[in-house]
């Protein structure tokens, strides 16, 4: 790759002009300011303009990641990472900077349980998708953890979801001098970006901010009022203090990530107060406020909110065995964990045995990552695209069958495959574990280039490849090595959540 300084480009946005680099055939921007840094009385507040500069402003680097949790007490950001405090910032994947080219444009959220994830994870190389689709990629930063999403007096509710529509409007109001289409920009985003976005079609502070939306793999966890009000005063006494900004604001970044971290050990001691979400493990979803998120997704998109927008939703197959591999249990689980796991968590008030009685050969281990992929991922998503259809939306839904190669294929097609296979980056992050550090196949670089193209042509054209979604034929769009358009595979779980509610989790018992 080379980037002669007779390549850079420079781009005049709202705030001041900046120098991208040419790398191979695109010009990449990177770092870019789209809102003040979120510290000193800036700190818990919703986004502010970024302040505009005089000059040039070299954008050849990533911003840094905001404070986050990656499972070591004490570590706030992402090892090898770039320091400081300016963490909302943008990056820009364009063929051309130029203002009459008016590229459709595509805006990664990327996910991490909203305690973790930054955009310049090696993971989210948008380099392929901008070259195979012809079209510009954004990707941004936004708060998470306490600083994004713990509901605080005295701070609006989902601030990192506030953070999303900040950047999404500095699309808006800048992406043409990229040579994008602020009238074509389709968001797309993996679990926990997949439930941002959920929310984002649901805010009436998003509206009008994108065209078409890219679900992948939605989380079902979005908090109440008054559970979100009683984990931050958890999370905030684990730090010897109120949840109130007066309290937090002065506190180091990383002491409140640790006091995440040390609560998200002992979750599960909470059930009887905050029932589903306390084997979540994270502390943090977005929270229906009654303002900035005034109802679920679910409830928004089947009264017709975003019916003008075109979605495709989806999951994978094996959704959780990512996380009982990475566990140790998926060979471990008792009839007895199962029997917990399915009590907890499958619909009705007789959910182990209709469980048991649709899956009879299932074994405990099968049953207890086949309830929490249906409850956490699979059915959330298959719901929200039937929501949209029944708000006059249109849908598009599709489901990942191919099993990662790693650890001899024991993983299934796990949440998170299809990252790798997405963004062709099979040897950075999520692709290291999942390909196990081989040269991908042939079979896996097709079905990777296969996504890329029905999801930069959704982008063009509203149109996936494949067809809309609806309660008749139930069509999904089947992601394997010979992929192919069947009726919904996992009917079995379908029937079994026919008529469940994905409310917002309640505070079951007395509060902190």
């Amino acid at each position: 790759m080379t980037n002669p300084e007779a390549q850079d480009s420079v781009v005049r946005t709202a705030t001041g002009a900046v120098r991208g680099r040419r790398e191979d055939a695109l010009t990449v921007f990177r770092g870019i300011p789209f809102a003040e840094p979120p510290v000193g009385d800036a700190r818990f507040a919703a986004p502010r303009p970024a302040r505009p500069w005089d000059g040039i402003r070299d954008a050849f680097a990533f911003g840094p990641p905001p404070p986050q949790d990656l499972g070591r007490v004490g570590q706030a950001g992402a090892p090898g990472a770039p320091e400081g405090d300016d963490w909302l910032t943008v990056n820009v994947w364009t063929p051309e900077p130029d203002p009459a080219a008016h590229r459709p444009v595509m805006v990664w959220i990327y996910g991490g349980a909203y305690k973790l994830g930054h955009a310049g994870s090696p993971g989210y190389d948008a380099r392929r998708l901008a070259e195979d689709g012809d079209l510009v990629v954004v990707t941004f930063n936004y708060r998470v953890g306490m600083e994004g999403f713990a509901h605080l007096e005295g701070a609006p509710a989902n601030r990192g979801l506030l953070d999303q529509v900040a950047a999404l409007e500095w699309v808006r109001d800048n992406i043409a001098a990229f040579g994008g289409d602020p009238d074509q920009v389709t968001v797309f985003g993996e679990s926990a970006g997949a439930g941002s976005l959920a929310a984002l079609l649901a805010m009436p502070r998003a509206a009008g901010l994108f065209r078409r939306a890219i679900a992948q793999s939605v989380p079902g966890t979005f908090f109440s009022d008054a559970l979100a009000r009683d984990v931050a005063g958890a999370l905030a006494a684990e730090a010897g203090l109120r949840p109130t900004v007066a309290d937090l604001s002065a506190v180091a970044p990383d002491r409140l990530v640790a006091a995440g971290q040390t609560l998200a050990a002992k979750m599960h001691q909470h059930v009887d107060r905050w029932g589903r979400a306390a084997p979540t493990v994270t502390p943090y979803s977005p929270v229906v406020d009654g303002e900035v998120l005034p109802v679920t997704p679910w409830q928004a998109l089947a009264s017709g909110a975003s019916r003008d927008i075109d979605l495709i939703v989806g999951h994978n197959r094996d959704e959780f065995r990512l996380f009982s591999s990475m566990a140790g249990t998926s060979d471990r689980i008792t009839d007895e964990r199962a029997a917990s796991a399915l009590r907890m968590f499958a619909p009705g008030p007789d959910g182990e045995r209709t469980y048991r009685a649709a899956f009879p050969d299932a074994s405990p281990g099968e049953l207890y990552e086949r309830v929490q992929t249906d409850w956490l991922f699979a059915m959330p998503s298959l719901r929200l695209a039937e929501a949209h259809l029944a708000g006059g939306g249109r849908s598009y839904v599709y489901e990942l069958t191919w099993p990662a190669p790693g650890n001899g294929g024991a993983l299934g097609a796990c949440h998170a495959l299809d990252l790798p296979l997405l963004f062709g980056t099979f040897d950075a992050d999520m692709g290291v574990l999942l390909f196990a550090g081989a040269e991908p196949s042939p079979e896996a670089l097709a079905l990777s280039a296969r996504f890329r193209a029905s999801w930069t042509a959704f982008a063009r054209t509203g149109d996936p490849g494949w067809p809309a979604y609806d309660t008749g034929r139930r069509l999904v769009q089947v992601l394997d090595a010979e992929p192919a358009v069947v009726p919904y595979p996992e009917e079995t779980s379908r029937r079994l959540w026919e008529g469940h509610e994905f409310a917002a989790l309640p505070l079951l018992g007395p509060g902190v």
